[in-house]
């Protein structure tokens, strides 16, 4: 059981501080609103996950080269839909104005949706966790268990700790916080442009 728990929490880890179109989401949000609101967020693989897995479970081998090229795809869609609104934030930002009112519901989901749309969860979970929850799970149940335990407590804890650690950054003055934005802007696009070479290199 120690070894799945093990497990769980390095390659939860490693794939919490690997930067990517969700952590950059989680910066943006934190840059304009504050830590609060988006701090829900970090919650998101939760909900993006499950059927995520119960998928990759089904059809263990691999995943249809289609679903992955429409999955790059549908998430570079939303990528620039996000950078759009990034680049809002950026070019009207106000440090004087109070953060646009969002509930962390809302920023749930959509942190939810940009996780689901990224196809790194769907690969991760066909080629790594999916065979490695089965087989622990066959062994033993907690085996299991103790990998999505260990995993997931993991990823939610490190999260937490990015959303702080740029919600601390953004007292460092209006120019840092502008300067911050625009990178995540930058870098949005950038993702978005990703996913479209890659959907276009998997046909």
């Amino acid at each position: 059981m120690w070894s799945y728990l093990i497990f769980g929490v390095t390659y939860a880890f490693a794939a919490a501080v690997q930067p990517g179109p969700f952590q950059t989401y989680l910066v943006t949000e934190t840059m304009s609103r504050g830590w609060r609101r988006p701090l829900p967020a970090a919650f998101a693989p939760l909900l993006s996950d499950a059927p995520i897995a119960v998928l990759a479970l089904f059809a263990l081998s691999r995943m249809p080269g289609d679903m992955v090229r429409f999955l790059h795809f549908a998430g570079a869609a939303f990528l620039f839909y996000l950078a759009y609104g990034a680049y809002r934030n950026w070019r009207y930002f106000d440090p004087e104005q109070p953060p646009p009112a969002q509930t962390g519901q809302r920023t749930l989901f959509k942190a939810a949706l940009v996780n689901f749309l990224n196809p790194n969860p769907w690969l991760g979970w066909t080629l790594v966790m999916g065979p490695m929850f089965l087989g622990g799970y066959r062994e033993d149940p907690t085996n299991g268990m103790a990998l999505l335990v260990g995993f997931y407590g993991t990823m939610i804890v490190v999260l937490s700790a990015i959303i702080m650690l740029f919600a601390f950054a953004s007292r460092l003055g209006p120019r840092f916080a502008r300067i911050t934005l625009g990178v995540a802007v930058i870098a949005m696009a950038g993702f978005g442009v990703l996913q479209v070479w890659l959907g276009l290199r998997s046909g």
